[in-house]
C-alpha cells in the first residue's frame, strides 16, 4: 500500500467545511488499522488494541498462477480474538508487478485458484474477511480486475465472510497536467472501476496518502484539500457507508543522495519516516516544526551542508483534522496505514472521539 505527490497550496474552497446534523457525530466509526510484521507494529498493537475495531494485517501474497502464500503471526490472531477485534488480512499481488498481475487476471483458472484459497483461509482462521491490496493495475485490465473481485466477493459472501478493496487515490476522470499524472492514470488509478467494485464488495478503503512521494518534489503525504477532492470524487461512485478514508501515520524526509547509476551521480530522494524519527531529524538540524494551516500537516526544512532538506510529517493534530473529514462526510470509518510509526498522541485523540 504502501511502499506507500508537491501539492498546490491553493486557497480552500468556500464549501470545504461541511456541516451535518449533530446526530452524525454520535455515529461509531469503523477503525481499521493496518499491521505489518515488524516489532514496532506489534508493540503498537499490544498497547492500543482496545481502540481498534478491525485489523488489516498485510500478510498474504498472490502470484501470477493464483497461488496464495503467507502466514499471520499466531500471537496477533489470538490477541485480536481475545479483544474481539475483526481480522481482515490483505492479499497483495506479488511485488505489485504489472506483467504478473496481467497474467493472473487473464487466467480464469488462476483467479479461481486464488479465490478458493482466500475462502479456505477465512474458514480455517475465523477471519472476518479479506481485503484486496491489488496495485499497479493497467488501465486495460480494469474489467478483469472487477470480474475477479466480483467472483471472490460472491464466494466469500456465500461463506458468511466480508470482502473489501484498497484503492489508489484519484481526484478526476482525466489524467492531469503532466506525464507523471499520465503514468499514475494508466497504471495506478484508472484500473479500478469504482462503481463495480462498490457494488460487488462490502467497502472500499481509499488510499488517501502518497500524494507526494520520492518521485515528486517535497510535499505532504496527505494534504486536507487534496483529501477532500479524493473523497468527493469517490462519492460519485461509492456510497458513503461503503467508503473508508485512508489516513497515514508516516511522513517523508526529502534529501539528496548519491546514485552512481545516473550521470549526475546524485538525485533528490525521499525516505519514509515516523513522527518520532522525522521530528528528530528536524531537531538535529536546529529546525522548528511548523504547521501548514492549509495542508493541515506539520513540516520543517533546514540546510544540511548548504543543501536544503524537508520533512513533511503526520502527528496527533493532523490525525484529528483527518478524523474530522470522516465525520464531516459521514463516511463508514477510516483505514490507517500503518501501526508502528504513529505519533502516540493519536491514541489520545481516539479516546476522546465518540
Amino acid at each position: 500500500m504502501r511502499n506507500r505527490s508537491l501539492i498546490t497550496l491553493a486557497p480552500l474552497i468556500a464549501a470545504a467545511t461541511l456541516v451535518f446534523p449533530t446526530s452524525v457525530h454520535a455515529q461509531a466509526l469503523e477503525r481499521l488499522f493496518y499491521y505489518v510484521d515488524r516489532e514496532d507494529s506489534y508493540q503498537s498493537l499490544l498497547r492500543n488494541i482496545d481502540q481498534i475495531t478491525a485489523l488489516g494485517p498485510q500478510v498474504y501474497t498472490v502470484d501470477s498462477l493464483g497461488i496464495v502464500f503467507g502466514e499471520l503471526d499466531s500471537r496477533v490472531l489470538a490477541l485480536a480474538k481475545a479483544h474481539r477485534v475483526k481480522v481482515m488480512p490483505l492479499v497483495v499481488n506479488e511485488a505489485f508487478n504489472q506483467p504478473a498481475l496481467r497474467k493472473l487476471l487473464a487466467d480464469t483458472a488462476a483467479r479461481a485458484r486464488a479465490t478458493r484459497s482466500l475462502v479456505q483461509l477465512c474458514q480455517q482462521n475465523g477471519y472476518w474477511g479479506i481485503q484486496f491490496d491489488i496495485e499497479n493495475v493497467n488501465i486495460q485490465d480494469r474489467d478483469l480486475l472487477s470480474a475477479w473481485y466480483r467472483e471472490t466477493a460472491n464466494a466469500l459472501h456465500r461463506g458468511g465472510f466480508t470482502l473489501s478493496i484498497a484503492v489508489v487515490h484519484r481526484t478526476e476522470d482525466n489524467a492531469g497536467p503532466t506525464a507523471y499524472h499520465r503514468f499514475l492514470q494508466d497504471s495506478w488509478r484508472a484500473g479500478y472501476d469504482l462503481a463495480a467494485l462498490a457494488q460487488a464488495g462490502d467497502f472500499i478503503s481509499l488510499m488517501t496518502y502518497s500524494e507526494n512521494t520520492r518521485r515528486t518534489p517535497p510535499g505532504p503525504v496527505a494534504a486536507l484539500p487534496w483529501m477532500r477532492e479524493n473523497i468527493e470524487y469517490f462519492l460519485k461512485f461509492v456510497p458513503r457507508e461503503k467508503l473508508s478514508l485512508g489516513i497515514p501515520t508516516y511522513g517523508d524526509h526529502w534529501y539528496s543522495r548519491e546514485d552512481r547509476t545516473i550521470p549526475e551521480r546524485a538525485r533528490s530522494w525521499s525516505e519514509t519516516v515516523g513522527w518520532t524519527w522525522g521530528s528528530g531529524i528536524a531537531e538535529r538540524h536546529g529546525a522548528v516544526m511548523q504547521w501548514d494551516g492549509v495542508a493541515g500537516v506539520p513540516f520543517a526544512y533546514f540546510s544540511n551542508g548548504g543543501v536544503y532538506e524537508w520533512v513533511f510529517l503526520e502527528n496527533a493534530r493532523s490525525f484529528r483534522e483527518k478524523l474530522n473529514l470522516v465525520r464531516s462526510y459521514r463516511l463508514r470509518g477510516f483505514s490507517v496505514w500503518v501501526l508502528g510509526p504513529e505519533d502516540p498522541g493519536i491514541w489520545d485523540v481516539l479516546k476522546t472521539d465518540h
